[in-house]
């Protein structure tokens, strides 16, 4: 039987101050199956963000366990769920972050030189082309527009064919229009490569383009159909 590409058995983060303990995640339960579009939704502050940090191994929960691709994030040490999410996992985040000094195509092969692998060049421009941005390979970010920017970004994340693509508020920036161009291309290349897509978001139109949404409100989870 397939197991979930995730899954998290009562999850929970709190956060000490000199004044209180913060909860901002309560046991979370949930499975995630590989090829799915999941969007977590739910008001600022809802627990969203931290919520995706511990899926991806960004952060260490306070009580609980993730299972990440049948390995339990608890027994890995940093540097190996480093190596977890170089080689299984993509990122698109709201601020873009290109390197500013890097034209697109050296922007997008970057995870390459991160994983000590060779730049592969061809892949980095058949991305490019396919984000719609063949007439850019050699543009830096200065020379782009915030949806072009968006774009590398997204190319990025599928450079090394990740099993995982985590996005949070990958519109955020941009205008209607832009951000409908940047939603189409996530689901295609979500479609061509088979990733699993988890999606960080507050946009309902966008939440409701995925298979399944996650509500999170007060630090606890509610699937909603």
């Amino acid at each position: 039987m397939q197991s979930p590409i995730i899954s998290t058995q009562s999850l929970s983060k709190t956060v000490s101050t000199k004044q209180e303990h913060l909860t901002i995640l309560k046991e979370v339960n949930v499975e995630i199956w590989q090829g799915e579009s999941v969007a977590i939704i739910g008001t600022s502050g809802a627990g969203k963000s931290t919520l995706m940090t511990l899926l991806a191994g960004l952060d260490v929960a306070s009580e609980g366990e993730v299972t990440i691709l049948g390995k339990k994030l608890s027994t890995l040490d940093d540097e190996a769920r480093a190596l977890l999410r170089a080689s299984s996992i993509g990122f698109v985040f709201q601020s873009f972050l290109l390197i500013p000094s890097l034209s697109a195509i050296d922007n997008v092969t970057l995870p390459c030189l991160l994983n000590g692998q060779k730049e592969d060049k061809q892949r980095a421009t058949e991305l490019l082309h396919s984000v719609g941005l063949a007439a850019r390979l050699h543009h830096t970010p200065g020379q782009l527009s915030g949806g072009e920017q968006q774009r590398v970004a997204l190319a990025r994340a599928f450079m090394t064919q990740p099993k995982i693509l985590f996005a949070d508020e990958p519109t955020g920036n941009l205008d209607q229009d832009t951000a409908n161009t940047v939603i189409d291309l996530l689901f295609d290349l979500n479609e061509q490569h088979g990733t699993t897509l988890i999606l960080v978001t507050h946009d309902p139109e966008l939440a409701a383009r995925c298979q399944r949404r996650l509500y999170m409100q007060h630090g606890e989870l509610e699937e909603r159909t």
